[in-house]
């Protein structure tokens, strides 16, 4: 499979070179540094043949890449966060034309987690839920994508009633029930932690997931352009990805 890696020089783009071996075509940053394939600035100075694109960049440039894909009719795997509700409606609109593969974590784990706590969410209806996210002192997003993409799955659990508080500070008064406490912690060289926390009378249960290496989101990148092979244009993530594995 031949692949064009967008955001080739920063340290989720290396991972993916480095995973990948071969199969980098040739890669795109805003601020091109020597690698082992061609690098360039910009979409408009690709020339090279693809299967897919993955994109580990940010949301800057969105519409750049994806019209880019459209135009090529590849398939693209949406690796960054941070997107915000009208990046969030362009790639819905790109969806329409070509395969889109977008999730908040590329790991196997965290989306085994994602499961989990969507089931023990609908069976601890009165408990409290607070989401606790670590990650290196250089993430510019906070929220996490994959805080996020827990948030969403422990409401769901819930029937979607529920209020996404970011973090507390001062006189805030006694936790509402309708609350799901979202905090980020930003610190030294933490690849990602999550905890989901569910609060009751007298227990708490606590569910988690700890990434001890950037090698499981490039894996679960390259698993992904490899699954998006031949699927019609649509908005995919890792739920579908499993569940045709499975």
């Amino acid at each position: 499979m031949k692949i064009i890696l967008c955001g080739a020089c920063g340290r989720m783009g290396k991972e993916v070179a480095e995973c990948a071996k071969d199969d980098i075509v040739c890669g795109v940053d805003w601020k091109p540094s020597p690698m082992q394939f061609p690098v360039y600035s910009s979409f408009s100075e690709v020339t090279e043949a693809a299967d897919a694109v993955i994109d580990f960049s940010s949301p800057a440039k969105l519409e750049e890449r994806l019209a880019f894909c459209a135009a090529r009719n590849l398939p693209v795997v949406l690796a960054a966060t941070g997107y915000t509700e009208e990046d969030e409606k362009t790639v819905a609109n790109y969806a329409k034309k070509i395969a889109v593969f977008k999730t908040g974590n590329l790991s196997l784990g965290v989306n085994v987690l994602q499961y989990l706590v969507k089931k023990a969410a609908a069976a601890l209806g009165d408990f409290d839920v607070e989401i606790i996210e670590r990650h290196h002192n250089q993430k510019k997003d906070a929220p996490s994508g994959t805080a996020l993409m827990l948030a969403n799955s422990v409401n769901e659990g819930f029937g979607n009633s529920k209020q996404f508080t970011y973090g507390r500070h001062g006189v805030v008064g006694a936790r509402e029930k309708k609350e799901i406490g979202i905090h980020a912690v930003r610190g030294g060289s933490i690849v990602g932690e999550h905890e989901v926390m569910f609060a009751g009378t007298d227990e708490v249960i606590s569910l988690s997931h700890s990434a001890q290496s950037r090698k499981i989101f490039a894996n679960g990148a390259l698993k992904a352009a490899k699954w998006l092979q031949g699927k019609p244009c649509g908005l995919y993530d890792m739920n579908d990805l499993l569940s045709d594995l499975l």
